[in-house]
């Protein structure tokens, strides 16, 4: 990559030949391929972990899937983007805008984790892609005032992923707890950027837990 990472959520279930202490070394492996790997428990049917990896090099996370599935991991569902500066953020302070293309993450003491992917309306009556920019950037100028309402509650990466998977952005959001998650999606969802123009994917919830102690 030549501006920001890559990044890959894998969800996964074990089988029944699991090799516990091959996941463990396939995450230590990943790490000092200079990738970081984010491990979650989760809540649910829909999957038992989820592995958050950000790289420089899909070779490097196209390895890292190779080595969970061969230690008993079934892979039931992903996720691929890009960490990005978005169109409406391009006149923040530099810094600022390093920390979208190389977020360190997880931030200390935010351990409750969700994952959704998401989209903007091409419809008759909604459609983001024809409102007129200025337009656009009002609404996203709100929705993200209503996200500082929750600063040192919620910290979030949102990667960019239109003709990389299903739908347009990831977000992956890092809390204090499971009903600020469930807060601030909710207070943000009344913004107009959402209300009128919003698509949601499935949503997937847990929390960060080292991989020693999730296998």
């Amino acid at each position: 990559m030549e501006d920001g990472l890559s990044v890959v959520h894998l969800f996964a279930k074990p089988k029944k030949n699991l090799d516990r202490d091959a996941v463990i070394a396939a995450v230590i492996q990943a790490e000092a391929a200079d990738c970081q790997v984010i491990t979650a428990s989760m809540l649910g049917h829909k999957a038992d972990m989820c592995f958050m990896t950000l790289c420089a090099d899909w070779r490097t996370q196209r390895t890292f899937q190779n080595a969970l599935r061969a230690a008993g991991l079934d892979v039931v569902d992903s996720y691929v983007s890009i960490t990005e500066v978005s169109e409406y953020a391009k006149g923040m302070p530099p810094e600022m805008l390093r920390g979208r293309l190389h977020p360190i993450i997880p931030p200390d003491g935010l351990n409750a984790f969700c994952f959704y992917p998401m989209s903007k309306k091409r419809e008759g009556h909604a459609n983001w892609f024809s409102t007129p920019y200025e337009r656009r950037q009002e609404m996203m100028m709100e929705h993200g005032k209503s996200g500082r309402a929750f600063a040192g509650q919620v910290a979030q990466v949102i990667s960019g992923s239109t003709g990389l998977d299903d739908f347009e952005w990831g977000v992956t959001l890092f809390a204090k707890s499971p009903d600020v998650i469930k807060e601030v999606v909710y207070t943000m969802r009344f913004d107009e950027g959402s209300a009128l123009y919003g698509e949601f994917g499935a949503f997937y919830v847990g929390y960060l837990d080292p991989i020693a102690n999730i296998v």
